[in-house]
């Protein structure tokens, strides 16, 4: 039986729902940072981004059972997802102050694309000619996006560049170890070791986030927090959306983040997109969704849904 409708229609529905909703906070997380990068640190932001998701996921662990919630079966792996997780925020953050929100957005959405060409290293599977076909589709929609004389095309192009690498890393990371964690404790993990590692920075830096802090307004808090809370609840929408529907169904929907990020950048930045850009991003959405679909339908086996915590911010 196919597993897309195996499942009963309206746990499909909310499964859809539920990504949906993943994306939106997503697209939402980034405005909220390209907002704060004007007014605060960047480092201060990333830290209180995951902090506030180790505290609540903490708090959740902890009434739901107690310690032995904390305990992990492969440290390594938790501390090398984590770091992963860290890389693509970091240079995400970064990028989106020098980046329109959707051209962004667009050009991170090449992460299921790099998955096809590191999959061949990372998990020794076979890649198809019709897969590296996407592969170069794909990055000619890229090159729409970042074309010369777009005021995009330089080193700033290479910023979401690198964060889809590094998101193509972390879901194949997450991907070969999924099943062996409980999703909601490597949640957890994620949040306090990014918050560990940006502590560590922030102290050998010159930067007081305490100061920091205490001078930002009510309003810079305000979206602060709301940052906070869009990394970590749409994660967990995002993992709750795999347990109810196939990750064949969902990740098409995922793309949904790109409309997000064009409405968003066009009402708070009036930022938008030329005919060029849209046309590039639609190609990136076709192509990346095509390879997610050709990667889920070649496993013989259902993914766990940790594996499918892979959108990183």
């Amino acid at each position: 039986m196919n597993p897309a409708t195996a499942a009963p229609p309206t746990r499909v529905l909310s499964g859809i729902g539920l990504t949906v909703l993943a994306v939106a906070c997503f697209a939402t997380l980034d405005s909220g940072v390209k907002h704060l990068s004007l007014v605060l640190p960047m480092l201060v932001v990333v830290w209180f981004r995951y902090g506030v998701q180790a505290l609540i996921m903490g708090v959740w662990l902890l009434s739901r059972g107690g310690w032995r919630r904390f305990r992990v079966q492969h440290p390594r792996f938790q501390l090398l997802r984590g770091v992963l997780l860290l890389t693509t925020s970091v240079l995400a953050f970064y990028a989106l102050r020098v980046m329109p929100l959707a051209e962004f957005t667009a050009v991170v959405m090449l992460a299921p694309v790099f998955v096809t060409l590191l999959a061949p290293l990372v998990l020794r599977e076979h890649v198809s000619a019709l897969r590296w076909a996407l592969v170069v589709v794909a990055f000619v929609g890229a090159l729409l996006v970042i074309r010369p004389g777009s005021g995009l095309f330089g080193w700033a192009a290479l910023l979401p560049l690198t964060v889809a690498l590094a998101s193509a890393l972390f879901q194949l990371v997450t991907s070969r170890m999924s099943g062996l964690e409980s999703p909601m404790t490597t949640h957890f993990y994620t949040g306090a070791i990014g918050a560990a590692l940006l502590g560590v920075a922030l102290l050998a830096s010159p930067v007081d986030a305490f100061e920091s802090l205490g001078a930002a307004s009510l309003q810079h808090w305000a979206v602060l927090t709301m940052v906070a809370l869009m990394g970590t609840f749409g994660h967990l929408a995002f993992i709750y959306g795999l347990g109810r529907a196939p990750t064949a169904v969902l990740m098409p929907f995922t793309y949904a983040q790109i409309a997000f990020a064009t409405l968003w950048g066009w009402i708070i930045f009036s930022q938008t997109p030329d005919a060029w850009a849209f046309a590039g991003m639609a190609v990136i959405a076709a192509s990346g969704a095509t390879s997610v679909w050709l990667n889920v339908r070649a496993r013989s086996q259902p993914q766990a849904p940790a594996a499918a915590d892979a959108i990183a911010d």
